[in-house]
């Protein structure tokens, strides 16, 4: 049977390697489920993970289309979540059981395994919040990929930049 993954997509420059993350998940045998914060649908179309994934992409918390708690079905399938980019608005949220769009919903809903890739500027990954936000999370038991020093958005150099796709899908499916 192919693991479920809910791979969660966040408002980050970095957002465009996702499809990127779902082909190498489903090359591994992975079924792969998105779903995508308006931050996220900035910077990459939910199309273009919905044609990638082959299944539908989940965003609005407040879909029309029925009257079905989505983020429940979902959290009850899902073998693994995967959070790539995660930003520090999301980190935050899930550290404190915020729960106002459709992934931090989600999230507090979820019992399978969660595994986290940060993505931001380096003077807000090295932020005492986002620092604290990060271990209060791993106390928790939710599992990190840590991003590298590469080129940030802005063009500056530091620790901040996207784990490479293929550590963050060893992660993924070492679970």
């Amino acid at each position: 049977m192919k693991k479920k993954i809910v791979l969660g997509v966040c408002g980050s420059i970095a957002a465009y390697k996702a499809g990127d993350i779902i082909r190498r998940l489903q090359e591994k045998g992975c079924e792969v489920s998105v779903i995508m914060t308006t931050g996220a649908q900035q910077f990459i179309t939910s199309l273009t993970l919905a044609t990638l994934s082959g299944k539908t992409v989940y965003g609005d918390m407040f879909d029309p289309q029925g009257w079905q708690l989505a983020h429940i079905d979902l959290a009850k399938d899902a073998d693994l979540v995967l959070i790539a980019p995660a930003t520090a608005n999301v980190i935050s949220k899930i550290a404190h059981g915020m729960a106002d769009d459709f992934l931090t919903t989600f999230i507090l809903t979820v019992r399978a395994p969660v595994v986290i890739a940060p993505a931001m500027h380096d003077e807000m990954y090295t932020n005492a919040i986002v620092v604290e936000n990060c271990a209060k999370l791993k106390k928790h038991g939710i599992k990190f990929v840590e991003p590298v020093k590469g080129k940030l958005a802005n063009g500056d150099i530091g620790v901040g930049h996207l784990a490479e796709v293929e550590t963050i899908v060893q992660a993924a499916i070492g679970q």
